[in-house]
């Protein structure tokens, strides 16, 4: 699946200068052509009334540079057929990590957001960062020296999507609850140093919510996608564009307090939802049953072979947080809302009590189109949403304009 990049950027270039109006620099002529609003230099000039000289210079850099391709010819309206713009995606590579508690996943894209080679290991975080950076480091040399068709591309950005709380701005984890010794870890700085690109870092539940919202559902402008496995986080697209909060802790969840419960919690209080619904938290309750659960995949075994006690857990959980659901549905007033995670493969059992309780406690005119749908992306979709979130990095008109060093008297 390629991304069509209609939307601004999600990602900020830090130091950078004020964006000049649209139209006036290849960067931002680069946007109209991989976005599909203009594809060849006529329309180019129809739509930002450039000359068609100054348009051919732009044209001209962006091909130099190797972010654009002319060579197949459009439809004729009479006369010389003209020729298609289009954005090269060989060429580039981009990277997408997706770290979870006890795996990291590493794709390589190409910068139309296709992915071109992945690989999953397992590891545990609480390892702490030099251990794990430094597994993804090699791992991700690898598939840039043997993942085929990959070998001939220049690497222009790392995404990083981590299990906890982010500073966006700054790419620093704050105070994660399951990342011991991550606190204020430079990890941007971790892959500039040692790949020389920019690297961008977000929770992973906003990645894998960008993913969705990208290549699943690109009909829709507000969506709130859920994680349901071990822990529980939601990701919040607002008008098209990941909401993160002042200090990038929007959609943490799984600590919203469900009733009056009172299970303990490992962030220090009861009752929260992650307690109740998390995949941990079911496990706890089956062991003590008897069954043999050690975390969310096992869950989903026993539910898949019938286990009346996990499909009850299960359904349970759902109602669970289909009524935390309801109260941000009433608030945020989504179009869709994606069920991903672990339990999620599950889904019919899941979406069972995450839909009544909705249906149920949310406002008539808030459900009235609302849609509740699984993932659709899949075991990938972290890596790929964090290669989404470099690749509209690196597609931004600033990155574009620095990338071909342009300047007002070149163009």
């Amino acid at each position: 699946m390629n991304v069509r990049f209609s939307s601004p950027p999600l990602s900020s270039d830090r130091g950078s200068a004020p964006s000049p109006p649209p139209g006036q620099t290849p960067g931002e002529v680069l946007a109209l052509i991989s976005s599909g609003a203009a594809v060849t230099r006529a329309e180019i000039a129809r739509r930002t009334g450039l000359a068609r000289s100054t348009v051919s210079l732009r044209v001209d850099a962006l091909i130099a540079h190797g972010f654009v391709d002319e060579d197949t010819e459009a439809p004729s309206t009479g006369g010389r057929p003209p020729r298609r713009l289009s954005l090269r995606t060989h060429g580039h590579a981009i990277a997408g990590v997706d770290i979870g508690a006890s795996h990291c996943r590493v794709g390589l894209l190409d910068i139309g957001g296709a992915l071109l080679a992945a690989r999953e290991d397992p590891l545990n975080i609480a390892d702490g960062p030099e251990a794990v950076l430094g597994h993804v480091e090699r791992t991700l040399h690898t598939l840039l020296e043997t993942a085929d068709g990959t070998a001939s591309r220049t690497l222009r950005a790392i995404g990083v999507g981590v299990p906890g709380p982010v500073e966006f701005s700054t790419g620093r984890p704050v105070d994660p609850p399951i990342m011991p010794g991550w606190h204020q870890y430079p990890i941007p700085e971790f892959f500039e140093e040692r790949f020389g690109v920019r690297a961008l870092i977000d929770n992973d539940v906003n990645v894998m919510a960008l993913a969705e919202q990208r290549l699943a559902f690109s009909d829709t402008l507000h969506l709130l996608y859920l994680k349901v496995g071990t822990g529980i986080g939601c990701g919040i697209v607002a008008d098209g564009r990941i909401h993160r909060g002042a200090q990038g802790s929007a959609g943490d969840i799984g600590h919203i307090r469900v009733g009056e419960r009172d299970e303990p919690c490992r962030c220090g209080n009861s009752g929260c939802l992650e307690a109740i619904a998390g995949g941990a938290a079911l496990a706890d309750r089956l062991r003590e049953l008897g069954l043999e659960a050690a975390g969310s995949l096992d869950i989903v075994q026993l539910v898949r072979e019938g286990n009346r006690e996990a499909v009850r857990m299960v359904r349970e959980a759902g109602r669970a947080v289909g009524e935390v659901l309801s109260g941000l549905v009433n608030f945020f007033n989504p179009e869709t809302v994606v069920v991903g995670g672990a339990l999620a493969a599950v889904h019919d059992q899941l979406l069972a009590g995450v839909r009544e309780a909705v249906y149920r406690r949310s406002n008539p005119l808030a459900t009235h189109v609302l849609r509740i749908e699984p993932s659709r992306i899949g075991e990938n979709g972290g890596a790929i949403g964090a290669g989404i979130l470099a690749i509209e990095h690196a597609l931004s008109p600033a990155q574009v304009d620095r990338a071909v060093m342009t300047d007002a008297t070149a163009v």
